[in-house]
């Protein structure tokens, strides 16, 4: 699904286990792989500097990144001083990708305002997609696991559709990147759309639900004129519940939202359901950010 790819690592989100993956990542499509890292500013003393010992100690555990490529695949190492936020936009000046890997751990609403969250203010200053795993899972795979994994990353997505701007840019996306796949990546897709249960209309739900069916096989015949095994789910409940139920029925790599970016106050008293997917999902989560 995609060629090139930005893998940023703190050592401990699981994703430098990636370092000894790169010819399984390449049997995912991905031709040019950079693994970045941001080291800290050292602040001690009256005069903030660059950490020269972090920065190669960096470099080092990077290295064997650079070990058994293949032919035709092209493996970058950056390490920099600064915040990721800081620092990763400028990397991406210099070296565009397709996607964007990184990690992030499952926490509430409330933590991620208090405490900031990288991922999430990558989603806000790039359009890039994003693909998000949890640390917690990286670190528990075999290496065999992992191999796997990588090989796989996107070859069947769970596509959550409701109709609206997100819904609609998030297929857009979608084909857009599967019109220029490469070989062995995405080759199967599975939409669902949700239809809300609620008090004053009930009465509408079956309406609801034969036109969300309608909706999804317009756009399941898109994806199958490009090449995708394309399945659909029409159910009702709550979203959030049922897009997980599905992904454990059925075997997805990975399920795909996109979002609107809101006002402040929205997103302090009403979270989206790509922002709760993303920051409450056990799967990865592929996040295509929203038009500027």
């Amino acid at each position: 699904m995609f060629r090139s790819c930005l893998i940023c690592t703190n050592f401990t989100d699981g994703l430098q286990r990636f370092i000894g993956c790169v010819p399984d990542l390449a049997k995912s499509g991905l031709e040019k792989i950079i693994f970045f890292h941001s080291v800290p500013v050292w602040e001690e003393g009256e005069v903030p500097r660059i950490d020269e010992e972090k920065m190669a100690q960096a470099r080092a555990r990077l290295a064997p990144a650079r070990q058994k490529v293949p032919l035709g695949v092209e493996v970058i190492i950056e390490v920099v001083s600064g915040k990721p936020l800081d620092t990763i936009p400028r990397i991406l000046e210099k070296h565009p990708v397709d996607v964007i890997l990184t990690g992030t751990s499952i926490h509430s609403l409330l933590e991620e305002k208090f405490f900031g969250s990288t991922t999430k203010g990558l989603a806000r200053c790039t359009e890039i997609p994003l693909m998000i795993f949890r640390p917690q899972l990286l670190i528990t795979y075999t290496i065999e696991e992992l191999s796997l994994r990588c090989q796989h990353l996107w070859r069947y997505l769970l596509i959550p559709y409701s109709e609206g701007k997100a819904g609609n840019y998030l297929i857009e996306k979608i084909k857009q990147y599967a019109k220029n796949r490469p070989a062995n990546s995405l080759e199967k897709c599975l939409l669902i759309s949700v239809v809300e249960e609620s008090g004053r209309a009930r009465n509408m739900i079956p309406y609801r639900l034969k036109e969300a069916e309608a909706k999804l096989r317009e756009i399941q015949q898109e994806l199958v004129d490009l090449g995708l095994e394309t399945q659909i789910k029409v159910t009702q409940g709550n979203p959030f519940q049922e897009i997980l139920a599905a992904a454990l029925d059925f075997d997805i790599s990975a399920i795909a939202i996109a979002n609107d970016y809101r006002s402040s106050l929205l997103e302090w008293t009403v979270p989206s359901l790509a922002e709760n997917i993303m920051r409450n999902s056990w799967f990865p989560v592929l996040f295509f950010s929203p038009k500027k």
